[in-house]
């Protein structure tokens, strides 16, 4: 009989060799999910940032006035009173798409939420921007200025987005709106 040593792995080794390679693969595949997750956060940030300068823009393009713009003494009026002076929030029945629409940044306080879906102007919904949610507040702003400004010349904007569920985005911009005169649009 000759004495050869056999070369090899025994089943017990290939089996732990199995389990050690097996949780090494599940490690790896919850490594590239988290990766693949935040990937995606930037494109959504993105996105959520997008939509709130846009509605943001839109609002501070709007005039401010002491006022109703629709007032036919908006322009000639002194100090109040005035047939419709302006409040925060809108006057009857005007919403941003019409067919009345905002005409003035107050007005955005009656903004309501846009929920799901992003819509234009026009209120068509925007494709790819669907899960959003996107809101607006307005309030007076007077004492976040010097007390060279009046506290009803000045409204805080605040345009807040979130992004869709489960990518924990949130977006919020601050802008003011300043009135520079009691009659200026």
């Amino acid at each position: 009989m000759s004495s050869s040593r056999q070369r090899g792995l025994s089943l017990i080794e290939v089996v732990i060799f199995i389990v050690v390679l097996g949780i090494g693969i599940a490690g790896m595949a919850v490594l590239y999910n988290q990766l693949t997750l935040a990937s995606v956060d930037p494109v959504v940030r993105k996105q959520a940032v997008a939509i709130a300068n846009s509605l943001m823009e839109e609002i501070q393009l709007r005039p401010f006035t002491l006022c109703d713009p629709d007032d036919p003494n908006v322009f000639t009026a002194p100090t109040p009173p005035c047939g419709t002076p302006e409040i925060i929030g809108a006057e009857g029945p005007e919403t941003r798409y019409g067919p009345t629409f905002f005409d003035n940044v107050s007005d955005y306080a009656a903004f309501p939420p846009m929920v799901g879906s992003i819509q234009d102007i026009n209120n068509n919904t925007i494709t790819g921007l669907t899960g959003y949610l996107a809101s607006v507040a307005i309030a007076n702003a007077g004492g976040d200025f010097p007390s060279a400004v009046p506290a009803d010349a000045a409204l805080r904007i605040t345009v807040t987005v979130d992004g869709p569920i489960n990518t924990n985005v949130r977006v919020r911009l601050q802008g003011y709106r300043l009135r520079y005169a009691p009659n200026s649009p």
